[in-house]
């Protein structure tokens, strides 16, 4: 009887514990080290049940229970959403329970596939388990629209000159990377030469040091990169407007009067206002102009505004409304505009809409009508200003590798967004992490406004140049900006990632042979 209970704790709790105590590594946290523990307990105890039990179903469990107890607790924030509307407070339990478990599939048949190797506890079985591991997180963050959230390479983001390889290699390449790492102490610990021991602890920190020179001189050498605007500046506005305003009508004026209040414009000094996403839920872009002379009283023809606002168009004799970046100019007049192409499940549409709207259900932001995706992403620029930039509506930003444009006359990612319906919570964290990786890889410039979120201004090397917490409501004026040439990731995207996957299966074929 205690065998039994002992053996389901070993099997079943342990595994949720590792995935829980994992999850505190990643932002706002950041205790990277944990990872040298968690992950190599977790093959060993995937290394133990094959000698002794080899069932799959057990296997699949280990890894399914590790991913339920690490999303459970890093990505609890999502039901917050659920909290604004009556309706929706009976799904938070399910909401709650069901993702984390949904996600935690993945690592399940991460545990599942290694098992079918003979795994010792040898390089090979640390090469077999990181190269399943990094291709099911690749694969998480592109089925079924992708949820690439707090992949264990987030781990690093306090660590900004082990992070400058992403602008060679990617995220999911430096994912694969880092999860050997984290697997080497199972081979100092286990290995009974004490010569190979000390050979394998002096190449970890070998392999840690030289990652982080190369930052270091990568920062360094990139700071001659620095410009000036010549003839204008930018604000980021990061206002604190509650999300109780999404459900409250007619208040739009107090909003607007609000934002113009904090943005403070100077008529005479030419100035592109970036507003965030959200600020104005209840106002399309066609209302919006009924506030046309407030807008031409206060800004000048000296003044671009970038805001995030619903648009409407008429597509084959139907209705579609979009979450929109608009361009404006200072009688609203329309210069430019993207319509957000990575919408979000039930936040911005309603999967199987006709049938959740039977039972009185409807997509959690503001309005009832779910939104249409756009087509593209254009390069938007901005002649007078001589200021070209990609724009990026709220998690846009978490896809590596979906970010880029062919041209290389641009500098500047604008990524606007509403973090408010996490609240207070470690979700804008998260969420202002994948900006950095971002900055990082494009090699460009991230020009961030949220509402309720963390606004900031980002240099392509990562470098948080000036922030505003997402307690905080302020304004950012950004007056320089790094001029750097394409990095190599945004050449070839995650091609490079399956490089590095060929490189691993040839050390492994290289390994295998040799010891026959």
């Amino acid at each position: 009887m205690i065998k039994k209970i002992n053996q389901k704790i070993y099997h079943y709790l342990l595994p949720f514990l590792l995935g829980s105590i994992t999850s505190f590594s990643l932002p706002p946290y950041n205790f990277f080290l944990i990872n040298f523990l968690t992950f190599p307990i977790l093959l060993f105890i995937l290394i133990e049940v094959q000698k002794k039990l080899n069932s799959s179903w057990l296997n699949f469990k280990i890894g399914w229970l590790f991913g339920i107890g690490y999303f459970l607790s890093n990505i609890y924030w999502i039901v917050y959403s659920l909290t604004f509307e009556d309706n929706f407070k009976p799904f938070i339990p399910f909401a709650l329970i069901l993702i984390p478990s949904f996600l935690g599939l993945f690592y399940g048949f991460i545990t599942l596939i290694v098992s079918r190797f003979k795994l010792k506890k040898n390089l090979s079985s640390i090469l077999i388990f990181s190269i399943i591991f990094a291709i099911v997180e690749f694969i998480r963050g592109f089925i079924l629209g992708g949820f690439p959230w707090n992949l264990i390479v987030y781990s690093w983001t306090n660590y900004l000159n082990s992070l400058q390889i992403l602008s060679t290699i990617g995220t999911y390449s430096f994912n694969l990377i880092s999860i050997t790492i984290f697997l080497f102490p199972l081979l100092i610990v286990f290995e009974k030469k004490i010569k190979f021991k000390i050979f394998l602890l002096i190449f970890i920190i070998f392999i840690l040091i030289c990652n982080n020179y190369y930052g270091l001189q990568k920062i360094k050498n990139d700071e001659r990169f620095y410009d000036e605007f010549q003839d204008f500046k930018i604000k980021i506005i990061s206002p604190k407007i509650s999300i109780d305003r999404f459900f409250e009508y007619n208040n739009e004026g107090i909003i607007i009067e609000e934002l113009i209040e904090l943005s403070n414009p100077n008529t005479s000094q030419k100035t592109i206002f970036v507003f965030p996403e959200g600020a104005l839920a209840g106002v399309n872009l066609n209302r919006l102009k009924n506030f046309k002379e407030i807008f031409s009283n206060k800004f000048s023809d000296k003044h671009t505004i970038v805001m995030g606002i619903n648009t409407e168009k008429t597509v084959n004799n139907s209705l579609k409304t979009y979450n929109s970046m608009v361009i404006l100019d200072n009688n609203l007049n329309l210069i430019n505009e993207y319509n957000k192409i990575k919408l979000v499940p039930f936040g911005e549409f309603l999967p199987f809409e006709k049938f959740f709207k039977k039972i009185g259900l409807k997509k959690i932001s503001y309005g009832y009508e779910s939104f249409s995706a756009g087509n593209d992403r254009s390069l938007i620029s901005l002649i007078e200003s001589n200021f070209n930039f990609i724009p990026l509506i709220c998690y846009e930003i978490i896809y590596s590798g979906k970010v880029n444009l062919k041209s290389e006359d641009v500098n500047f990612i604008i990524n606007i967004s509403e973090d408010g319906w996490f609240g207070n919570s470690i979700g804008p964290h998260q969420h202002f992490s994948h900006a950095i990786f971002r900055a990082i890889e494009e090699g460009k410039n991230i020009i961030r406004s949220t509402n309720n979120g963390i606004s900031a201004y980002i240099d392509s090397n990562g470098i948080v140049i000036a922030k505003l917490r997402s307690t905080q409501k302020g304004v950012i004026e950004v007056n320089k900006y790094k001029k750097i040439n394409k990095t190599l990731f945004s050449k070839f995207g995650n091609k490079i990632f399956f490089y590095f996957v060929l490189i691993y299966i040839s050390l492994l074929f290289f390994i295998y042979k040799r010891e026959r």
